[in-house]
């Protein structure tokens, strides 16, 4: 250990007295040493590409992004489909209004076979009539006759058979079938408003990508001038160096913040294209379309209206969440108490017409076809329906509980969520300001010390702090200008503003 510290030590005063003889030529009219070669392309600035954010005729602007984006969204899409089947569930409580008609249509075919004899009276026995027309009496006696066998045609070989059914559930009309309606629709309603929500949080997305897209334009710009800087930076070093102003490791550092330079350059670019593939994935359009920007980044945004209470309150009236839970809320009410109506007994009303060959209703069976029919009316009760309907009944309620708890969790974090976009607002239009300031500060204290630099009275590391902070100072003033507008556009989604221009 005492090795290496010893060596380092010796190394250290090595390069202090080879810094120390350089600097005492020098004094002594020494000539300096030779300058590093120099390659005229790597201190040659790049053009500022300005074309990055140059509003251009039938450019794309962020309300076209937005409306693009929701129209073309594959959630909105998915919840649209979601209020088909919504819909189709209306239709088929409306239906259960109508009474249920129902036919029958049924042929059988019975085996061959002889019919056994039908006796109305044991073998053998005789009948005793009058002889003549009235009662038996001692001038109209009576008459034995033996009873034969009879086979009478009971079964017909062919049967046809056509039913139908009316019924009309009468106690359903005012335990389960209205409620069982009120609560489809107001499903209905909650997938509208889901639809709606999708939208919303769509356009807002493709207007947000919008301006990343931008903003990712503008990092490319902002880093192409903090190259020419250090190129800049670089051609003076070496000018320096040359005149015996300036050290090696001045230009050494000053090559390193150039390679730098560039690199962050290639990253600005990446992000660039990777921001603009996100545009047009939000907005599902093509690499073959051109997209220019079309909105003036430096105009100021829009003012803010109205207090914090207002934005709340507006917020708590506007957003599609709510009316969606309470949509939801009151089909789960209706739905429990659609299930209720199990514990009751089920009256309904029934009429049946039955044509049959035979009919089952004439006796002996004919191998006619008759026509018959009846009306009635019936009560159905089962005790193990009450079991079934509270359970079912304490499950909706449950998820009734589950639905206005979780709307009521919605409204808090609506409230904190306006808040905080509120005050993002206020702090991004602060930004703008306090950036214009910074950046006009930097460009002075860079202009400076490159004078010192090159007069021989600032150093290196002084001229390179200054650069870096011209480079911060243009980054922030670019991310305030964009963070101003994607501020305003969470404040209006927060508000739910969006939802009445996408609804």
């Amino acid at each position: 250990m005492m090795r290496k510290r010893a060596g380092g030590s010796i190394a250290i005063l090595v390069g202090l007295s080879t810094v120390l003889a350089g600097g005492a030529a020098r004094a002594q009219g020494a000539p300096p040493p030779p300058a590093p070669p120099q390659t005229p392309s790597d201190t040659t600035p790049m053009p500022v590409p300005d074309e990055l954010l140059r509003v251009q005729p039938g450019g794309l602007t962020a309300e076209q992004a937005g409306a693009r984006a929701a129209r073309t969204s594959w959630q909105a899409r998915a919840s649209m489909e979601s209020m088909r089947g919504a819909a189709a569930r209306v239709d088929e409580a409306w239906a259960a209004f109508l009474p249920r008609l129902s036919a029958i249509g049924k042929y059988t075919r019975l085996s061959n076979f002889t019919p056994p004899p039908l006796a109305f009276f044991p073998p053998g026995t005789n009948l005793v009539v009058a002889e003549n027309t009235g009662p038996i009496s001692a001038g109209n006696p009576g008459i034995a006759v033996a009873v034969p066998p009879t086979s009478l045609p009971f079964f017909v070989l062919d049967n046809w058979l056509f039913q139908g059914t009316l019924s009309v559930p009468i106690s359903d009309y005012f335990l389960r079938t209205n409620q069982n309606y009120s609560a489809a629709t107001h499903s209905e309603e909650a997938a509208r408003w889901d639809i709606v929500t999708a939208r919303a949080a769509s356009e807002a997305n493709g207007r947000l990508a919008y301006y990343t897209w931008l903003n990712a334009r503008g990092a490319v710009v902002v880093a192409v001038e903090a190259l020419n800087d250090q190129k800049t930076h670089l051609r003076d070093a070496r000018n320096q160096f040359a005149a015996g102003n300036a050290s090696k490791a001045d230009v050494l550092r000053a090559e390193t913040a150039a390679a730098s330079a560039e690199l962050a350059l290639e990253h600005a670019k990446n992000l660039a294209d990777l921001a603009e593939k996100q545009l047009r994935v939000a907005m599902h359009a093509g690499d073959d379309e051109k997209l220019v920007p079309g909105e003036d980044v430096e105009a100021a945004p829009p003012p803010v209206q109205g207090n914090l209470k207002q934005m709340v309150a507006e917020a708590l009236s506007a957003r599609p969440e709510v009316k969606s839970a309470d949509a939801n809320a009151a089909a789960a009410s209706e739905t429990s108490e659609a299930m209720k109506a199990g514990r009751w007994p089920v009256l309904s009303a029934f009429g049946d017409v039955i044509t049959g060959n035979p009919n089952p209703r004439y006796v002996p069976p004919t191998n006619v076809f008759n026509t018959t029919w009846d009306v009635g009316a019936q009560v159905t009760w089962s005790p193990n329906d009450i079991l079934t309907a509270n359970s079912s009944a304490t499950d909706y309620q449950a998820r009734l509980a589950n639905i206005i708890a979780n709307k009521n969790a919605t409204r808090d974090n609506i409230e904190v969520e306006v808040t905080q976009m509120y005050q993002n607002v206020r702090e991004a239009d602060f930004s703008i300001e306090s950036s214009t300031r910074e950046l006009a500060s930097a460009q002075e204290a860079y202009r400076v010390a490159r004078e010192l630099f090159n007069n021989g009275r600032g150093t290196s590391t002084t001229l390179t702090d200054a650069e870096s902070e011209l480079t911060r100072s243009r980054l922030d003033l670019l991310n305030s200008k964009f963070n101003a507008r994607t501020a305003r556009i969470r404040l209006e989604h927060a508000l739910g503003r969006d939802a009445r221009a996408v609804r």
